[in-house]
């Protein structure tokens, strides 16, 4: 028989290096996370910024986060969930509500800094991006500088591990947060409406979608071929009285409510019993011995009754 060298031997397995436990998972890019944290070194100890979108099953998440030595520190969040409160009955994961919430995001951070006046965004969407440049500078911002002691708020767009593929919702975030007042580099070539073949950007289309065109067309074309599965489908607009033409005033209600108060309500307690009671002093060692005597005397008369009765 031939021999047969063992590669995966002790010592292989004594130079392998685990790799880090969120990139086993699948979790983190740590790749792509250093080179979105990495600081210039003439910036000192000055934050970067990182605008942190994620999906779950229902709902959209949005962060402001800067990274430190001791971990990552949150400035700012806006949860698609608390479009409800602004007019939003349903679909908190579409596009439209991923623009609405990074709008959300952009005038609550805005607002926190004290620079929500200043930076008022674009009042009208236009589906387009918008640059300006610095003439002593040179430099690149997406937000136009109208305050020389407070420049536009930046932050770098962090995808995780998402495809960025052309018309992701991801790039909706982006959008509304930019609409928003925040300077976030990017181009137009992601957002929906842009042709690789023709190299050409349909910016109406890109307005068409952040307005729910979709959605509208989705709904009346349901309703055509199935009224029962429009009903169900479709129940939560329906019960606050929506219908497929419309989406888009809704929506404009849900920006317009969200430039007039972006705040977060305040959390509510989730428990509201009774927090009077406590607990009993615990026994001495001597009162659990009386207790115990007593109860076996009790038995003894128990056991005892019962053998008179008998007789």
């Amino acid at each position: 028989m031939p021999f047969v060298k063992v590669i995966k031997n002790k010592q292989y397995f004594q130079g392998f290096q685990t790799k880090f436990r969120r990139r086993r998972e699948g979790k983190t890019d740590y790749r792509q996370r250093h080179k979105l944290i990495t600081q210039d070194k003439n910036k000192y100890k000055s934050p970067k910024y990182r605008l942190c979108v994620r999906f779950s099953n229902k709902y959209v998440l949005c962060q402001i986060i800067s990274a430190e030595i001791q971990g990552d520190i949150v400035m700012c969040s806006a949860h698609s969930k608390e479009l409800i409160k602004h007019g939003l009955p349903a679909g908190y994961k579409n596009y439209s509500a991923a623009y609405c919430t990074g709008l959300l995001l952009a005038r609550r951070l805005l607002k926190q800094l004290g620079m929500d006046e200043v930076y008022s965004g674009v009042e009208e969407v236009t589906g387009d991006v918008a640059t300006c440049e610095d003439e002593e500078t040179g430099r690149t911002f997406y937000m136009e500088e109208v305050d020389e002691e407070r420049r536009p708020f930046r932050a770098f767009l962090d995808v995780g591990i998402k495809n960025t593929t052309t018309g992701a919702r991801v790039f909706g975030a982006l959008k509304g947060a930019s609409d928003g007042g925040l300077d976030i580099p990017h181009n137009h070539k992601r957002f929906p409406g842009y042709s690789k073949d023709t190299k050409s950007f349909d910016a109406e289309g890109h307005v068409a979608r952040i307005m729910g065109e979709h959605i509208s067309e989705y709904m009346n074309e349901m309703l055509d071929d199935d009224e029962e599965k429009y009903k169900a489908h479709f129940s939560a607009y329906l019960a606050a009285d929506i219908d497929g033409d419309g989406i888009e005033a809704m929506l404009e209600k849900v920006h317009a409510s969200i430039r007039e108060n972006p705040e977060k309500a305040p959390r509510s307690t989730w428990y509201t019993g009774d927090k009077s009671h406590k607990k009993a002093v615990k026994k001495t060692y001597e009162a659990r011995k009386a207790d115990a005597a007593a109860k076996k005397a009790e038995i003894r008369s128990a056991v005892f009754d019962e053998d008179d009765e008998e007789a």
